[in-house]
């Protein structure tokens, strides 16, 4: 889908798997679970196609990759639009999925405590949708109520997703592996940002282009941006990093090889948030650490469990820390030297038992010695009160009205561990993790 955003099935990383279920689940352009009926009694539907074409050729010659088949095009309504969104959203999380994202959001301070995730992300999406391509039925929507020739840049960026998929298979991201929700996030920014990079070559081409485009962002392309205004900025952000940082990836590969070295990219995706913002590190094929963190449910008490784990990756950090020392160079300085991470969400018997684990390895002792700091700072302002234990060792604890927050650095490893449960000793649980 298109407009200011697209939320494609395979966003997310684990503040993000909070944000998992959360921004990407809901994609119409990966993962329409039916194929969508064909809008051939929509009055646009006939000057859709024809644009559709014309596009597509001009769009195959920018981006250097034959049309191997024609895309079925069409318009559709807001109503359309909604329901699409809705059936796909249904599909792609349980009740269960969506819940523990909430719940670890709600747990990180990243959204209000009575932030209901899956209606916010359904009026998002109905919000922001312009158009959208669909790789299981090779189909391209635009949305009725809007301009058409404002928007056949909005028509280039997704013909280039119809161009991706018949020579490298969109459809491999439907299957993606779960709980490594950072390096889906990067995988998406190489789909997005190449897109992105080709909108914009393809506006350059023509002055009345750029004019008739900038009139369409102006007027808000038949739409609001009310909900994306209002959306937590964790989850904004995440949104958008396919598209903002994405783009900057896309550029940096292709200044290196123009679009041969894009091609490229998608038989050696970049495997973390790390490699999309730092290309230099995805061309020198710097890999994730893969970490483990056990489950330690019969640790804390009678009826918890795990309920979610996922990787944070570079992005989600910065996130995290920025949520509350609102100073980005700082944020994004301690969240570098990134080398690998897993989260995991556990829950108790009660509403209020939810406990929240971090296991996080860094490049460099200094780089563990940093994030540790600024990772405390931020645990000071997230609860509202100053550690009730400073060790010498590299472990720092906080009292909170959530269960205690813990905090141990070892080398070039980092675990946080927030909303330890009254009786439970926290160093213990430290060394089990």
């Amino acid at each position: 889908m298109s407009k200011r955003i697209r939320a494609r099935k395979f966003i997310a990383p684990a503040l993000v798997a909070a944000l998992a279920c959360a921004a990407a689940l809901a994609s119409a352009g990966v993962a329409a679970g039916q194929r969508a009926r064909p809008a051939v009694a929509n009055p646009k539907t006939a000057a859709v196609r024809q644009a559709t074409a014309e596009v597509l050729r001009e769009t195959s010659e920018i981006r250097k990759l034959p049309i191997l088949r024609q895309v079925r095009s069409g318009a559709q309504s807001r109503a359309e639009i909604e329901q699409m969104l809705v059936r796909n959203l249904n599909e792609s999380a349980t009740p269960e999925e969506m819940w523990a994202s909430e719940t670890t959001l709600k747990k990180l301070g990243l959204v209000p405590a009575d932030f209901q995730l899956r209606s916010f992300i359904i009026k998002l999406l109905t919000e922001q949708v312009a158009g959208y391509y669909n790789p299981k039925t090779q189909e391209f929507y635009l949305a009725d109520w809007i301009d058409l020739d404002g928007q056949k840049p909005v028509m280039a960026h997704e013909l280039t997703h119809a161009l991706q998929d018949q020579h490298f298979n969109l459809r491999r991201f439907e299957d993606w592996p779960k709980h490594d929700s950072d390096a889906k996030l990067a995988a998406h920014a190489l789909v997005e940002g190449d897109a992105s990079y080709l909108m914009m070559q393809y506006v350059l081409r023509s002055p009345a282009r750029q004019l008739a485009f900038l009139k369409a962002m102006v007027a808000g392309g038949g739409g609001s941006s009310e909900q994306i205004e209002r959306a937590p900025r964790a989850l904004r952000e995440t949104l958008l990093f396919p598209y903002l940082q994405g783009t900057t990836f896309a550029t940096q590969v292709y200044k290196r090889g123009g679009w041969e070295a894009v091609s490229a990219a998608y038989k050696n995706l970049p495997k973390s948030t790390e490699q999309v913002l730092h290309a230099e590190k995805y061309h020198a094929g710097d890999a994730p650490q893969k970490v483990s963190l056990r489950d330690v449910s019969a640790s804390l008490g009678k009826g918890w469990r795990m309920a979610d784990h996922d990787v944070e990756g570079e992005w989600g950090f910065y996130l995290l820390l920025d949520e509350f020392l609102q100073a980005a160079d700082a944020s994004k300085k301690a969240a570098e030297g990134w080398g690998g991470d897993r989260y995991a969400l556990f829950v108790g018997p009660n509403r209020a038992d939810v406990l929240v684990a971090h296991k996080t390895v860094w490049d460099t002792e200094e780089d563990a010695r940093e994030f540790f700091d600024a990772y405390a700072k931020r645990t000071t302002k997230r609860y509202g009160v100053e550690p009730s234990e400073v060790g010498t060792a590299g472990r720092q604890v906080w009292t909170t009205k959530e269960g205690a927050a813990v905090l141990e650095r070892l080398g070039s490893a980092v675990v946080i561990v927030e909303g330890v449960p009254d009786g439970v000793d926290a160093k213990a649980l430290l060394k089990l993790l």
